[in-house]
This record gives structure tokens, C-alpha cells and sequence, in this order.
């Protein structure tokens, strides 16, 4: 007797996860997707609130496979998933974290669309509960993409869907040396090894549930930890993507949202000793990874604070932030006939700051807000004039594939 392949393996990873877990397990039930295409693996965590027998009264009732594993705690969520993951039969494994619970017609969506674009991941349109998740990357559906073309890899969390094959292809598994942050190593490198990437946006596949106990299965933990996760992400990209804009592009990502919070309104309040020693911490970053590239692809004030960090100004830093926090506005110069918008934040054009104007020259993007700017200039005919030659040169090619 044959067994069919599964096209889904659920894998849930699940600590301490009442009662929320009464509601995503009740949301695998309310799959619209054949149970007969879909296994679940959960694993427990070392749980003492009763998950494990919650787990296994479903398994005896679900009308789908399901293995219940229950271990030792293992302090975070790599462990639970890389064990599932190592259990998994299916074309596909989605991963469901225990707090949160997916939409009815999540999982059947997500694999027509794998299987109707031969894509290695899926992003289904994640919608907050008490939490609030990523936005810019739910604009429109996109059957085919990349994480070059789009705005993925600002979410970097690992409910997805991906295809099994190039997980098993690459020995990909969760590094349970990161406390946090080891869900963006992996998708990362899923993204970069993926054969193309869909984006299902006009659905809402998952729904991301904030406790009100503040309890997650991924830990806070303590700021160092940040600072590890953004350097697992960095190195990633600098060992995965030559030096040039592509690799500056993806760094934007660690750059901006793992490292500079650090460097945040949270900075005012830190002790003496801890800001010294997140500006040690954030250092060999920023030698290593930080350039003029990435600033420009961010705004002002963001750049004006991480040219601070790197320079280890920790006064001229804090000025910056009470500057912020009052919710003063800098003033707008324009110059070159309204085509160049600088915004001055403090320290522009302080000869003992010596911070180069560069750092306050608004890209277009954030000077369009400001009345009297005007986009233009060579380098803006330059860029168009390029764009041109790229659509021509891919209508051509595209010309010549067809008549072979």
C-alpha cells in the first residue's frame, strides 16, 4: 500500500502556549485544504501549562496526521522547529507558531500558487492581532518575484510557506545559537536560494497574535542579543551576495531594523555604561558593513544616527535623539534651483561636527514631501536614460526567445 506525500507539513513549535493554542489549532482544523494533503508535527517544548495535552487530545481528534513530540525546553523556538522540520514528509512545510492562527483558505492558496508558479516560497499577507506585523511588502500580488524586486526581505519572519526540497537541497535548519533573530538568517537564505518567491496579497493567510501575558516564544532578552542577530544577518549577506548594490540593497535590512533601534529613543535612557558599550558592539559593524551605498537608500535623520555610531559620538548622538523626541522639525535648504534638499538636523554645517553635507542631502523619495523641490538634474536623466535601455534590451530579449 502506498502513502501519499503530504503537500503540507504543519510545523508548530509550542511553549507555554495556553490558551492561545486552542484557537491555531482550531485554525488547522478550519483548513479548507484536503486534510488528506496536510500532516502536522507539533512539538512541546518542555511546557508546564498543559500544551502537551492539549496537543495530544487534537492529535487523537484532527482530521489530519499528526505526530505529537514532546522534549525538554530548549530556551527557544530553533530548537522545536528543526526538530518538526526534521520529522517533515511534505512538498512543503509551513511553520505555525503557537500564539497565532491562519486564515481558512491560508494553506490551499499558498501551495496553488507554489505549484502554479513553480516558486520556493510564499508569502501569504499577514494581518496583527494586538501586534503590529510588517506592511510595505502587501501593496499587490505578486505571482513571481524576488527579493530583489520587492520588499521582502522586510519580512524576514519564518511563517511562510517553502518548498521542502530546497530546504532539504541546502542542509537549511534554524541556528539555535540566536536567541532571536534566527527566524531572519533562515529566511533570508531562503530567499537568496530560492528558484523565485510569490507574494499572496489580497488574502489574509495568518494572523499574528499578541499575548496579553507579553509572553512569545521568542524571548526579549537583553540588547546584546540584537546586536548577535544583526551580525549572523550581515555576515549572511556579505558571505552570500558580492559586494555592489545588490548586497547594499539587503543590508538596508539589518542596518535599519535590527541595529538602529538600538540607537533609538531607548539610547536616552540607557546608562552610561551601556551606551558605550552598544557604540563597542555596533563598531566592527559598521567597519565592516556600513557605506555610503546603504546611507543614501535610507532617510536622513536614520543615516545623520548611524554616521554618529560609527564615528562614536556618543553626545552628538544623544543631541540628535532629544532633537527627535522634542518633535521639532529640521529646516528644509534648498539649493541648485530647488534640485538639491538638504535637512537640517543638528550639526549641519558646524565646522567642529565636521559631518559632511552628503549625510543631509534628502533623496528624492523623502524630498518630494517639501514644497519648492524639483526633481531633476543629470543624474536623474541618467537614471531614466538607463531604465529605457534595460526595458528595450529585455523586450528584445524576450523577442528573440520567441522566435526559437
Amino acid at each position: 500500500m502506498t502513502v501519499t506525500q503530504p503537500d503540507v507539513s504543519i510545523v508548530i513549535g509550542a511553549y507555554e502556549a495556553m490558551p492561545y493554542l486552542v484557537d491555531c489549532l482550531a485554525s488547522v482544523e478550519a483548513q479548507t485544504i484536503d486534510p488528506a494533503r496536510v500532516e502536522v508535527i507539533a512539538v512541546d517544548d518542555g511546557s508546564s501549562d498543559g500544551t502537551g495535552a492539549c496537543l495530544e487530545e487534537f492529535a487523537d481528534r484532527a482530521p489530519m496526521p499528526v505526530t505529537v513530540i514532546r522534549q525538554a525546553n530548549s530556551g527557544g523556538p530553533s530548537g522545536p522547529r528543526n526538530v518538526g522540520l526534521g520529522k517533515a514528509t511534505g512538498r512543503y512545510v509551513f511553520f505555525l507558531d503557537a500564539d497565532d492562527r491562519l486564515g481558512p483558505e491560508a494553506l490551499e492558496r499558498m501551495v496553488a500558487m507554489a505549484d502554479r508558479n513553480g516558486t520556493d516560497v510564499v508569502l501569504g499577507r499577514v494581518e496583527g492581532i494586538n501586534r503590529k506585523p510588517p506592511q510595505s511588502m502587501w501593496g499587490s500580488t505578486l505571482e513571481r518575484t524576488d527579493v530583489w524586486s520587492s520588499n521582502i526581505k522586510f519580512t524576514l519572519s519564518a511563517q511562510k510557506l517553502f518548498r521542502r526540497e530546497l530546504l532539504t537541497r541546502h542542509g537549511m535548519r534554524f541556528d539555535e545559537s540566536l536567541w532571536t533573530g534566527e527566524d531572519a538568517l533562515f529566511t533570508m537564505e531562503a530567499y537568496l536560494r530560492a528558484d523565485g518567491v510569490s507574494v499572496l496579497a489580497d488574502y489574509t493567510c495568518y494572523y499574528l497574535v499578541g499575548r496579553e501575558d507579553g509572553k512569545h516564544v521568542t524571548k526579549g532578552g537583553s540588547y546584546t542579543l540584537r546586536f548577535d542577530s544583526a551580525r549572523a544577518l550581515m555576515n549572511l549577506i556579505a558571505d552570500m551576495v558580492p559586494p555592489g548594490p545588490r548586497r547594499d540593497a539587503l543590508l538596508v535590512r539589518p542596518f535599519l531594523v535590527t541595529l538602529l533601534p538600538q540607537f533609538g529613543p531607548k539610547f536616552l535612557k540607557d546608562s552610561a555604561k551601556i551606551r558605550r558599550h552598544k557604540l563597542e558592539l555596533a563598531a566592527p559593524l559598521m567597519a565592516a558593513h556600513w557605506n555610503e551605498d546603504i546611507a543614501r537608500r535610507i532617510k536622513v535623520e536614520e543615516r545623520l544616527r548611524l554616521h554618529l555610531v560609527a564615528r562614536q559620538e556618543t553626545e552628538r548622538l544623544l543631541e540628535v535623539l532629544r532633537f527627535t523626541k522634542s518633535g521639532q522639525q529640521p529646516a528644509a535648504l534648498l539649493e541648485q534651483k530647488g534640485r538639491r534638499l538638504y535637512l537640517a538636523y543638528p550639526y549641519f554645517r558646524d565646522p567642529e561636527a565636521a559631518v559632511p553635507d552628503a549625510v543631509y542631502l534628502a533623496e528624492p523619495r523623502e524630498a518630494r514631501a517639501h514644497p519648492g523641490y524639483r526633481e531633476g538634474g543629470p543624474g536623474l536623466l541618467l537614471r531614466r536614460a538607463l531604465r529605457k535601455l534595460r526595458r528595450t534590451l529585455r523586450s528584445a530579449g524576450r523577442a528573440a526567445t520567441a522566435g526559437h
